[in-house]
């Protein structure tokens, strides 16, 4: 089978993983860190809910890195999807024993299964040409869109199911995730063949060794674009996490019922996925410096309309949020995009699982933060103080030389 009709396969399978993945862990954005707030009566500590999600995200990307190198995509992505769904098992029961420890845990796990998004889009590249890099790995990401605006919508009725089998409101989602992930594992595992990662690699010999992070991290360094690319992945990751994650939180300072707070998430993520592939058709056409410069706007932009919204105020907060996914959307695909480029074959593997390292500690960092912010401060210093770094690096970006690439 050539390899343009082995990669429409593996976009097609990995598009259908992507949008169970979103329905199964967007809802439990929201969600968790409203459980987290209830069973600690602290709103201090709700971003331990997607803090530990992220850990979770961070501690699985090497791992799985490791496992695509010796075993392909195939392999890495379906441990991460099943892995989520074990944490959805113990976000239930530590939800509905009120046992804060148990449901850290799950959400720990359950960051298991954005790993395996994040490396995704990597797996829709790897039969890409140069010419279509970025737009490839755009449709994988757009693929999130479906599921990942439904699922902040279903937690409504999935609270309701949940209080109809005798289960705390709040664990509802994590019931969808529980489904919708084990749904994912089975996918990947069944129709990603051939091996995107083993074709495309047939003729290289890769592994990831003891200190092969440490000797990609090196590269990276040594390559000013390679930086600027996971340095962009990383920043736009920890604004959109901190500010995101305490959204719900400024809302339910007003009473704002899960409905609202459940469409404001799903603007926000309509933003982050629904026109991916129209910034994947800019990154290759405009270069992907340039979209990157582009999404660092957007982010400042962002923070700016959030930073000044009132927490009943679900339009203006809406369209914050909307800002804020887009602007992610354009620093995680182009910065992708030019990190998979910027370094060697050898290197490939290695240099997307510290990319994912990076980005979910950064995230983790920002998440914890935010709790601590918007809990002795307010949303608008949280806001100001996410786009303390967007603004740093954008103006580090002036003295790149943009290119095609």
């Amino acid at each position: 089978m050539p390899n343009s009709q082995v990669q429409r396969k593996v976009v097609k399978t990995l598009a259908g993983a992507q949008v169970l993945s979103g329905i199964g862990t967007a809802g439990t954005v929201a969600a968790g860190s409203l459980l987290v707030a209830s069973i600690s009566n602290s709103e201090t500590l709700a971003g331990l809910a997607q803090t530990s999600a992220v850990l979770g995200a961070a501690a699985l990307a090497l791992p799985l890195a490791r496992i695509t190198a010796k075993g392909g995509r195939r392999a890495a992505l379906s441990i991460g999807y099943f892995t989520g769904f074990i944490g959805s098992v113990f976000a239930i029961w530590g939800g509905s024993s009120r046992n804060l420890t148990l449901m850290l845990i799950g959400t720990f796990l359950v960051g298991a299964a954005s790993a395996a998004g994040y490396q995704a889009r990597f797996a829709a590249i790897d039969l890409a040409t140069d010419q279509t890099r970025a737009k490839q790995l755009s449709f994988v990401v757009w693929a999130s869109t479906i599921g990942a605006v439904a699922g902040p919508n279903l937690m409504q009725p999935a609270g309701n199911f949940a209080e109809n089998i005798g289960l705390p409101r709040l664990v509802g989602p994590y019931l969808i995730s529980a489904i919708t992930l084990a749904t994912a594992a089975i996918v990947i595992t069944l129709f990603l063949k051939p091996d995107p990662f083993l074709l495309a690699n047939k003729n290289i010999s890769i592994e990831i060794k003891k200190g092969s992070t440490k000797a990609a991290l090196s590269h990276i360094y040594r390559n000013p674009k390679a930086l600027f690319a996971i340095s962009a992945i990383a920043i736009g990751h920890i604004a959109m996490v901190s500010v995101m994650v305490m959204t719900p939180v400024h809302m339910a300072h007003v009473d704002v019922n899960l409905t609202v707070i459940g469409l404001v998430i799903s603007v926000h993520v309509l933003g982050m996925y629904a026109f991916s592939p129209i910034v994947g058709w800019l990154s290759d056409r405009l270069g992907r410096i340039r979209v990157i410069q582009l999404g660092l706007a957007i982010l400042l932009l962002s923070a700016l309309i959030s930073g000044f919204a009132q927490a009943s105020d679900a339009y203006t907060l809406g369209v914050g949020l909307f800002l804020l996914g887009l602007g992610w959307s354009c620093t995680l695909i182009a910065g992708s995009a030019l990190l998979s480029e910027s370094v060697e074959a050898t290197f490939k593997a290695s240099s997307q699982g510290a990319s994912d390292l990076v980005m979910n500690l950064a995230g983790a960092g920002g998440g914890a933060i935010a709790g601590v912010i918007i809990g002795t401060l307010s949303y608008g210093w949280l806001c100001f103080a996410a786009a303390v770094p967007v603004g740093l690096l954008a103006v580090a970006s002036l003295k790149l030389k943009s290119s095609s690439v």
